[in-house]
């Protein structure tokens, strides 16, 4: 991996900081997640793009868009759509994303209010919900929040991983940012649970948030982590967590085509370009 000349320094910086206080010197070793041709923890970090329509012919026309930007999964963000505890019509929207977008990686997601979606949903439904997308035979990964209940996280593992599904088990903090040692305690959690990419979404109040945002990532990453891991600090004041992902051990970003589906969320195009300078830039160039 090659990274931009002031990423790569302070990395090394983080990482000689971290050796002296704790003596850890190596890495986990990280098993990629290959979903369709999207291998998910190797090299740059993946592009996802939110849809966000409110109708059947709104989420059509922002995932007939997303094939010319520059994204490597898109996700449906179910809880901003009118008929949501309309399964049959959740499974004919899938089969129309599908068709739009081929062999682009879809993320099935009901984002609940108390972690900044759309809506108030009981366990029943939001259990019943996920069922039957995942059974649609339309999506490749499902987005399960780690704090609807142990029970309701691992019926929805073993249902999805029985149907070839990938689960995204997420938290989403739009109130503070945890301390560090909390963020790594939730992120060992759902790799405990069997969740095979681990999310978590944190706000923070200040610039040394994003740092201890960025510290639990990269803790997680070198000694913990067996799977990829997807964090980040939202609002404007968090954006640089999502451009310096491959400096400390994010595999995933978030990036807008349409409505952004959360503070900070950077255009797509833009992203793209970022992620690539942190990426290709040539280590030998003089600064």
């Amino acid at each position: 991996m090659r990274l931009c000349a002031s990423c790569y320094a302070a990395r090394q910086i983080y990482l000689a900081r971290n050796i002296i206080q704790t003596g850890r010197t190596g890495e986990a070793d990280m098993n990629p997640v290959v979903v369709r041709d999207v291998r998910i923890g190797e090299g740059i970090p993946k592009i996802c793009v939110p849809i966000t329509g409110t109708t059947r012919e709104e989420i059509i026309e922002e995932a007939g868009m997303i094939s010319s930007k520059p994204a490597d999964m898109a996700e449906w963000r179910a809880d901003w759509y009118e008929d949501i505890f309309d399964v049959q019509k959740v499974r004919e929207v899938l089969r129309c994303l599908r068709e739009s977008l081929q062999e682009m990686p879809i993320l099935f997601t009901f984002r609940t209010k108390g972690e900044g979606g759309e809506r108030d949903i009981d366990a029943g439904s939001y259990m019943k919900i996920n069922k039957a997308a995942i059974a649609s035979g339309y999506i490749d990964l499902a987005d399960v929040e780690l704090f609807s209940g142990d029970e309701t996280v691992r019926e929805l593992i073993e249902e999805a991983h029985r149907l070839g599904v990938k689960v995204v088990l997420s938290n989403h903090d739009f109130e503070k940012t945890p301390e560090k040692d909390e963020i790594v305690s939730r992120l060992r959690r759902m790799q405990k649970l069997g969740a095979d990419l681990l999310k978590i979404a944190v706000m923070p109040g200040s610039t040394r948030d994003v740092l201890i945002l960025l510290e639990a990532t990269e803790e997680m990453r070198c000694t913990y982590a067996d799977r990829p891991l997807i964090t980040m600090s939202m609002s404007q004041t968090g954006m640089i967590s999502r451009l310096c992902g491959e400096v400390f051990g994010s595999a995933v970003t978030f990036g807008a085509v349409g409505k952004a589906s959360a503070p900070g969320q950077i255009r797509a195009e833009k992203l793209k370009d970022v992620l690539e300078l942190i990426h290709g830039t040539d280590m030998t160039a003089s600064i």
